[in-house]
C-alpha cells in the first residue's frame, strides 16, 4: 500500500473518531489562517483585529435604555464577545453564522470583547 493511501486512511479514521467540536475548531482556525485573518488567541487588548469565525450564541437585550445585541464569536482558537450597543436586533446575526469581524479588542470582566464591530456575513460551510 502506498504512503498516500495510508495517509488517506489515517486522516479518514481520525475524522471518524475525533470529537466533532475539536474538528470544527480546527476547520475554523484553518479557514481563518487561509483568509489572512488574525487568530483570536493572538489578539491583545487595544489592538485592531480582523477575524473570521462563527457565532456560537446571540442574545438580544432589548431594555429601552441600554439596548444591545451580544454574541459569542469563536474562530477555533479563542472566544471573543461582540457587543452592538443601541441595537435590538441585527438581521443575519444568528447562532451558527460564519462572519468576518473587525474592531478594537477590549477587556470586560477579564474576557476579550469588541464593541460595535464592523462585520461581513459569510457563506456557511
Amino acid at each position: 500500500m502506498s504512503s498516500a493511501a495510508s495517509g488517506y486512511f489515517r486522516r479518514l479514521s481520525r475524522r471518524l473518531t475525533e470529537d466533532i467540536d475539536q474538528l470544527d475548531a480546527e476547520e475554523l482556525a484553518e479557514s481563518a489562517d487561509a483568509s489572512g485573518a488574525c487568530r483570536a488567541s493572538d489578539c491583545q487588548r487595544g489592538e485592531e483585529a480582523t477575524m473570521l469565525g462563527r457565532l456560537r450564541s446571540v442574545e438580544a437585550c432589548p431594555k429601552s435604555v441600554g439596548a444591545s445585541v451580544q454574541a459569542e464569536f469563536f474562530d477555533g482558537t479563542d472566544a471573543i464577545s461582540l457587543v452592538w450597543i443601541g441595537r435590538r436586533r441585527i438581521p443575519g446575526i444568528e447562532p451558527g453564522r460564519k462572519i468576518l469581524v473587525r474592531g478594537r479588542v477590549g477587556d470586560r470582566d477579564g474576557r476579550k470583547v469588541i464593541y460595535n464591530p464592523y462585520y461581513e456575513l459569510r457563506e456557511n460551510s
